[in-house]
């Protein structure tokens, strides 16, 4: 726990290599005992899809929750985060994975209208796989989080409002809000943001839009940029006029929050559940 960069998290978490191998032991787990719709297609890329989890015997109008999975935006599969889906289950609801392209290959823009376009797919056809259109929810960990804000915020260049899904409530866990250290950060020859979209889509500096309930969470023992930004973005929301919730959660990092998540009976998979259960 020698590192520097507060953004490399592999130097700050000495089972990093454990925890991400129990995501994927534990997606392959939920794999094995869900009804699992793979690889349904959003767009026309081939990353433009998503996967839908199925609760045992679903109700009519269920209840639907999207997760945006983390990974710096330049990696992560959904499918190594089904894990996540445990707690929309246990609470009888529709679990949705949402996949998208990575940097540097595309660049952050397309990203962030790849996940709205998910979302609103979803809304616009949920009705074909048995949930409620009008009961959405959305969870989204580390860049998933950054991505999931905008769902319910126009970014600072946008000069046009952009079609948005209606939703209940995100979670946001464990994000970056403030993207003005990643172009000089570990990420730099990873990811190659440019120090322009940096600060064209930094949620911080985001128009903030009403309507979605926010949960800011976060582990209390992550690195100083995702304390602090938590802070100051649920500071600039309720400058706003849009109070959220923060939520930090004890003894949890950057990445065992993520299993913390994914337990439906811990404090992050039971606010999960009542999400899906009140929307």
């Amino acid at each position: 726990m020698s590192g520097t960069d507060p953004y490399r998290i592999r130097d700050f978490v000495p089972d990093f290599d454990a925890i991400a191998a129990e995501f994927v032991a534990r997606s392959r787990a939920l794999s094995a005992r869900a009804t699992i719709r793979a690889d349904i297609a959003y767009g026309t890329r081939p990353r433009e899809v998503l996967d839908l989890v199925f609760p045992d015997k679903p109700a009519a109008g269920a209840p639907l929750h999207v997760f945006v999975h983390g990974g710096y935006w330049r990696s992560g599969e959904k499918a190594d985060y089904r894990l996540v889906a445990a707690p929309v289950l246990a609470a009888g609801g529709i679990a949705a994975l949402v996949e998208y392209d990575l940097m540097p290959d595309q660049r952050l823009p397309v990203l962030v209208d790849q996940v709205r376009r998910a979302v609103l797919w979803l809304q616009d056809n949920a009705p074909s796989f048995g949930a409620d259109a009008g009961r959405i929810t959305v969870s989204g960990h580390s860049a998933g989080a950054h991505l999931a804000s905008y769902l319910s915020a126009r970014g600072l260049k946008e000069a046009v409002a952009p079609t948005l899904p209606d939703i209940k409530a995100l979670l946001l866990l464990s994000g970056i809000y403030d993207l003005a250290d990643i172009p000089d950060s570990f990420l730099r020859d990873e990811a190659e943001m440019t120090r322009q979209e940096a600060a064209d889509w930094s949620p911080m500096d985001a128009f903030q839009l009403a309507g979605a309930k926010r949960i800011i969470a976060y582990g209390e023992d992550e690195t100083p940029p995702f304390l602090d930004q938590a802070a100051t973005l649920h500071q600039h929301l309720a400058i706003g006029g849009m109070p959220a919730e923060v939520l930090p959660v004890a003894n949890a990092n950057h990445m065992n929050v993520v299993l913390n998540l994914a337990d439906p009976h811990s404090e992050l998979g039971r606010r999960i559940a009542d999400l899906v259960s009140q929307a």
